[in-house]
């Protein structure tokens, strides 16, 4: 087999190969702006740079093959046919017009990966707000909680501040109603200790009065 046939087949194969990745790649712009993914969880920066790097490497493969049928078509003691002339510039053809593809891709996947980190970066930051918020709404709903708690707590003893006055009404009444019995009941017993002492007022005058005539008879009779 010729230098050129050989040349041409590589050609042929990294072509074909090129295109099959090129068009993976192609893919990747619209796969990462459709689905929106966090590109770190996701793994697509990842398989970004591996397939662009596989790309990139085809192509310089591709370009250096091109650069070898080149150097084949100039030489003066081997001057090529017609065909593989054409054949030749067709070969560089397809280079140049995969190079642009490629540059071409390579700028719209680029430019989706930004949007889909721009995306990425604003969903983070509406999770944040969204988690903060929500951190906020339940330390407030633990603060109003907290001031049910202690409204609760307040009002129990306040109940039961108002029960104790009324157990100490209840027992202040007694206390007075008692009082006021005593009371009702002394002017009786002053009339009683009257009548104690009018009696024994009597009755010392009845003894008083038999003692002296008993004394008068007594001298009566002795004289």
């Amino acid at each position: 087999m010729s230098e050129y046939d050989s040349l041409h087949r590589q050609c042929r194969t990294l072509e074909s190969l090129f295109d099959t990745k090129l068009t993976s790649y192609a893919r990747l712009a619209s796969t990462i702006t459709r689905s929106q993914e966090d590109l770190e969880a996701g793994g697509s920066a990842e398989r970004w740079k591996d397939l662009e790097t596989e790309v990139d490497e085809l192509l310089q493969k591709l370009g250096e093959l091109n650069d070898q049928l080149d150097s084949l078509s100039n030489d003066p003691d081997s001057p090529p046919s017609q065909s593989m002339l054409r054949a030749i510039q067709r070969h560089r053809e397809v280079y140049q017009d995969y190079s642009k593809e490629f540059r071409r891709t390579k700028t719209n996947v680029q430019h989706a990966l930004d949007q889909a980190n721009l995306l990425s970066g604003v969903r983070n930051d509406i999770d944040a707000y969204k988690s903060s918020a929500a951190d906020s709404l339940l330390a407030e709903r633990d603060h109003i909680t907290s001031s049910h708690r202690m409204t609760d707590d307040m009002l129990a003893q306040a109940y039961e501040t108002r029960a104790d006055f009324g157990r100490q009404r209840t027992t202040l009444s007694g206390i007075q109603t008692r009082m006021t019995g005593v009371i009702n009941t002394i002017p009786g017993i002053n009339n009683l200790l009257s009548m104690i002492k009018t009696r024994r007022r009597r009755d010392a005058i009845i003894i008083g009065c038999i003692i002296g005539l008993c004394i008068i008879l007594l001298l009566t009779y002795m004289f």
